[in-house]
């Protein structure tokens, strides 16, 4: 592949594999952190069968980071530098320029040699859709490995509908990143999550290794999954004002992207924050905010949802196993870490980690809540995800196999019997509770909540 030289800082192996692994600026950068990742991801991208696939997820995830690594693993197992590119949506303007690049780079008949291109922040180019269906259609691509990025779940979508038979024939053509999940952050810091998870199973951890657990718990309900945020904290301690706010505007620009009105959305995630948990209606969080139709709300937030920064929990109807239409839903962060940028954009603060964060995580009743959020955004990677709307309420509901399994998360140190109403009727229920042991209450069993997310993984429930 050739590219045109405003191509090349992305494309330093085109002249030396050494140089892009010393000057590359994303490789660069992970070797000036304390804490660096290497995606599960990795291991799952395609390298054998040409095609079209993309990798989705939020803003400042490690999407391009990913795909570096990746570029990184090829060369190491011999690839040829040339038969490996990568370009960025952000300096192609439309389809035409794409379709002129992608066919100068591969040439307008397909070698017989393997090629892989990343072609990143694709939202980017103007009808960028079109390009890659002409360029697949014309057999550009018969020998390519073509991986798309883009920062919002619309784009995955997106992907999925406009390349029926294009994709290739891999068993997964679309990948989803998101933030560490606490599991990772574990292991990050050194830990071995696999070994604390089955010690827990079998009732083998020790005092010392609980307190470890739960000690690293405290620290990701300060940092999320973000490894700019985790090395804020590593190198002072805190989260820099500047971190927070490079997430906050990539928020704000993505919904000024989208037409949207910055006012709105300052009016709606102020609403959220002091809604989050609670059960809300479209109607109710218009009367909260500036935003005059529930219909505008519903816009808004669906958009937040796409951009990977909320989810929303709808209300489950049990025999259905859907989310009921006209219920109440429940929006939260999807990372304590966005909840936290969120907060400090609304309320700039010259020491926000010790005006705002550390406050807030020694409140109760909003630990509580973070720590709920951070739970369905753990089972929201695996399984579809409810609340439970009834006589009670139970704070998650998620489906497995064609069964709901709810799931009350009790952060407070005293477990009322009253708050168990609702969930006691499910003989599938468990309790995720701010306990070191594991138990029963009420015939409920209680597993200690850090402990639990260790062991959640897409092949089963709570073990």
């Amino acid at each position: 592949m050739e590219f045109d030289p405003i191509f090349l800082t992305n494309n330093l192996h085109h002249e030396s594999v050494d140089l892009f692994l010393k000057s590359d600026p994303h490789l660069r950068r992970l070797g000036g952190v304390a804490y660096s990742h290497r995606s599960q991801l990795l291991g799952r991208l395609p390298r054998e069968m040409p095609g079209v696939y993309s990798v989705g997820g939020g803003r400042q995830v490690g999407k391009t980071t990913l795909l570096k690594q990746w570029m990184a693993d090829l060369l190491a197992d011999g690839v040829p530098p040339h038969h490996v590119g990568f370009l960025t949506g952000e300096l192609i303007d439309d389809h035409h320029a794409l379709t002129r690049i992608v066919q100068n780079a591969l040439g307008p008949v397909p070698t017989s040699e393997r090629h892989f291109l990343v072609l990143d922040e694709v939202t980017y180019i103007k009808d960028w859709d079109r390009g890659v269906k002409y360029l697949a259609d014309a057999g550009v691509l018969d020998n390519t490995v073509l991986v798309l990025t883009g920062s919002d779940l619309v784009f995955l979508q997106q992907a999925r509908m406009r390349f029926p038979g294009r994709r290739g024939r891999a068993d997964v053509v679309d990948f989803h990143l998101y933030p560490l999940s606490f599991r990772e952050f574990v292991d990050l810091v050194g830990e071995d999550s696999t070994v604390l998870a089955g010690k827990a199973r079998r009732g083998e951890a020790s005092p010392e290794d609980v307190s470890r657990v739960f000690e690293l718990f405290d620290r990701y309900l300060v940092h999320g999954g973000y490894l700019p945020a985790i090395n804020d904290m590593a190198a002072s301690g805190r989260i820099l004002p500047a971190t927070l706010t490079t997430y906050a505007e990539w928020l704000r620009g993505d919904i000024v992207k989208r037409g949207k009105q910055e006012l709105l959305l300052r009016d709606l995630l102020s609403a959220l924050i002091r809604q989050v948990g609670s059960q809300v209606t479209w109607h109710s969080l218009a009367g909260m905010t500036r935003i005059d139709h529930h219909k505008t709300i519903a816009d808004y937030v669906e958009a937040l949802e796409m951009m990977d920064a909320v989810v929303v929990q709808r209300a489950l109807l049990e025999h259905k196993l859907v989310g009921a239409p006209k219920k109440a839903r429940k929006v939260v962060f999807t990372d304590p870490f966005i909840f936290h940028s969120a907060s400090y954009w609304l309320k700039p603060h010259s020491d926000p980690f010790g005006a705002q964060i550390q406050p807030l995580l020694s409140a109760p009743e909003h630990v509580s809540a973070l720590v709920e959020a951070v739970v369905v955004g753990h089972y929201r990677r695996f399984f579809p995800c409810y609340y439970i709307k009834a006589q009670g309420e139970v704070d998650l509901a998620y489906i497995e196999d064609g069964r709901f399994y709810p799931v009350e998360v009790k952060w407070t140190r005293q477990i009322r019997p009253k708050d168990l109403k609702q969930v006691s009727k499910y003989p599938q229920a468990v309790i995720l509770a701010n306990t070191r042991h594991s138990g029963r209450l009420n015939g409920i069993p209680v597993r200690p909540l850090p402990l639990a997310l260790l062991a959640l993984c897409p092949a089963g429930n709570i073990q």
